[in-house]
């Protein structure tokens, strides 16, 4: 699978080789404020064991409190968060026309292990959803760190362009509810959903953090490496 085609971005989710689960693409490029963070790299077992455990909030919860797909890093091609994580997702690169229309091209779904062949059958997903980030934390940020988490381009894993079937059935879903359909991608899944809460500072409640020593059993030589969020 050829990803990152317009970034050489390398993966913070590394996955080892005999496990068979390959380390996540470099989804996207920066968020709203650089980071000058160490990068921590963690076996997926410690990794999640680092995560704080609180019970979920969601009092209070609406999506437009996430102001998201603003607009992109490239201020010349009119592309927003969202098309700038398609194009740097695409296998096959399409053709960008004005306002960033996008025409052919095709991209490798990892939930469901799809090849897409049209930009508008591709959800942008936010690898912990927003409404998880609500309950997980996120309650009590501020604006601007809600709006940096939602088109956090800095790290390769808060952003992922996969099938809008696979994304909707994933809805806002936590690892106890919810897994990819490609059982080959889940110590991937996991230690990126783990990667992306430990940059962002968020909580699991316990019934997701069990499921996470569990899915972690099972992948005992996946590495975590992610560079907290300022």
């Amino acid at each position: 699978m050829i990803k990152n085609l317009l970034r050489g971005l390398p993966a913070l989710v590394l996955a080892a080789v005999p496990l068979l689960a390959t380390a996540p693409a470099a989804h996207a490029g920066t968020a709203l404020t650089p980071s000058s963070a160490q990068p921590v790299t963690l076996p997926l077992f410690d990794a999640v064991d680092q995560l704080p455990v609180a019970d979920e909030q969601r009092e209070g919860y609406q999506r437009s409190l996430y102001k998201h797909w603003t607009r992109g890093l490239n201020l010349t091609d009119g592309c927003d968060t969202r098309k700038e994580v398609i194009l740097a997702e695409a296998v096959l690169a399409p053709t960008v026309t004005a306002g960033c229309r996008l025409s052919g091209g095709s991209w490798h779904s990892a939930y469901d292990d799809l090849t897409v062949t049209d930009a508008a059958r591709l959800d942008v997903d936010h690898f912990v959803p927003l409404a998880e980030v609500h309950d997980s934390g996120g309650f009590a940020w501020d604006a601007k760190r809600r709006e940096a988490y939602a088109n956090d381009q800095d790290s390769p894993d808060t952003l992922i362009a996969v099938s809008a079937a696979s994304n909707r059935s994933k809805a806002d879903r936590d690892p106890a509810e919810w897994m990819p359909s490609d059982g080959s991608y889940h110590c991937t899944y996991t230690a990126t959903w783990v990667a992306t809460k430990l940059r962002w500072s968020l909580a699991a409640d316990d019934t997701e953090r069990q499921a996470l020593l569990g899915l972690a059993e099972d992948c005992p030589a996946t590495t975590v490496t992610y560079e907290p969020a300022l």
